[in-house]
């Protein structure tokens, strides 16, 4: 992998709390800084798109991430997402050929001590190097086919259907 290009659409990965308001609110990107913080040894853009909870992400939303990724030359896409609604953004995104593009986010602010954050973009960075094109997720410690899996809310993780 020469290059990685991250697409942020917000989500509870980017969440931030705010005493004042008692309320969660979409903040800046962290993958940038996390992924710094770590060293990594590859190079990466970060294309901030949405700040949204992905409850609130359109069908025009989802277009303009379709358009976005596919419009630049980068092979490899890892794009942090809310985990209510990523495996419909994941079938969107199937329609772009030629990439190999890997969706995470977290079950809990990056900016929390505990949060799965690190480890699911970890996952995800493995992930976007080793799998072949097409799309995928990468929550809790595995990675999914998006046609294949589910979010259960109840459990609060990702699971095979059926």
């Amino acid at each position: 992998m020469d290059e990685l290009l991250i697409v942020t659409t917000g989500g509870t990965i980017d969440k931030v709390y705010f005493d004042d308001k008692s309320d969660y609110q979409v903040g800046e990107p962290q993958i940038g800084r996390i992924l710094q913080e770590l060293g990594v040894a590859f190079r990466f853009t970060v294309i901030p798109i949405l700040r949204k909870d992905s409850l609130h992400v359109t069908a025009e939303d989802r277009e303009l991430m379709r358009a976005t990724i596919a419009a630049q030359p980068t092979r490899h896409v890892l794009v942090t997402h809310g985990t209510d609604t990523m495996v419909e953004t994941a079938k969107v995104l199937a329609t772009i050929p030629d990439k190999t593009i890997v969706l995470t986010g977290a079950l809990n602010p990056a900016r929390f001590r505990g949060s799965d954050a690190e480890f699911n973009i970890g996952t995800a960075v493995g992930a976007v190097q080793s799998q072949p094109g097409g799309v995928w997720i990468a929550m809790n410690g595995r990675v999914w086919d998006p046609a294949r899996v589910r979010k259960n809310v109840a459990a609060n993780r990702f699971e095979a259907l059926g």
